[in-house]
């Protein structure tokens, strides 16, 4: 909430926790929307990617042409992790050195003032791979400023991150192209 909005409706702002976690399709397709809606109304946004590094996507473009826009407020999509941990050949140790950096900018984002809104997405992800621990999530919701909203996504939230949510949304997969052989479609998936 901007200083005019606190002033007009004489509320202090009240930031929330949000977890989109499950197996299904859509957890960082909703963190965006929701970063989208944000940006719109005019509040300050960052995204930090976890996981997701060096793709080129429909999502990164249109967050960069937005953060060129005048209209809104201001949006910006930092992607720090070096791509899935399973494939590829990036060692363990340097997706977890990535990881920790993310980390340390995700405090630095978190405790600056400069935001109203951060995504962490794919933080759970980062957790569950054991890149980074809980009690880092915990102590990043620990250092969050009582107006600013919070967003973790990724498989498996921990149920520590779940308790010490105020929203929690599982998506779940139902059914999934890929289960009739179909690859991921480009502007749906990526």
């Amino acid at each position: 909430m901007t200083e005019t909005e606190k002033a007009a409706t004489g509320k202090e702002p009240h930031g929330l926790v949000l977890v989109h976690t499950g197996d299904g399709k859509g957890k960082t397709t909703a963190a965006l929307g929701l970063a989208l809606r944000a940006w719109g109304d005019g509040l300050r946004v960052l995204i930090l990617q976890f996981i997701k590094g060096g793709w080129k996507y429909g999502e990164l473009h249109a967050i960069q042409a937005l953060a060129k826009s005048s209209a809104g407020g201001t949006i910006a999509l930092r992607q720090r992790g070096l791509g899935f941990t399973r494939k590829g050949n990036v060692d363990a140790e340097e997706h977890r050195r990535a990881a920790k950096e993310a980390l340390d900018e995700a405090r630095a984002a978190i405790t600056s003032g400069a935001w109203d809104l951060i995504v962490l997405d794919e933080i759970n992800y980062a957790v569950k791979f054991g890149l980074l621990d809980v009690s880092d999530v915990l102590a990043l919701l620990d250092a969050r400023p009582q107006g600013l909203h919070l967003v973790l996504t990724g498989r498996d939230a921990a149920p520590e991150v779940i308790a010490r949510a105020d929203l929690v949304t599982e998506m779940h997969l139902v059914k999934h192209p890929f289960q009739k052989g179909i690859q991921a479609q480009k502007g749906i998936e990526f």
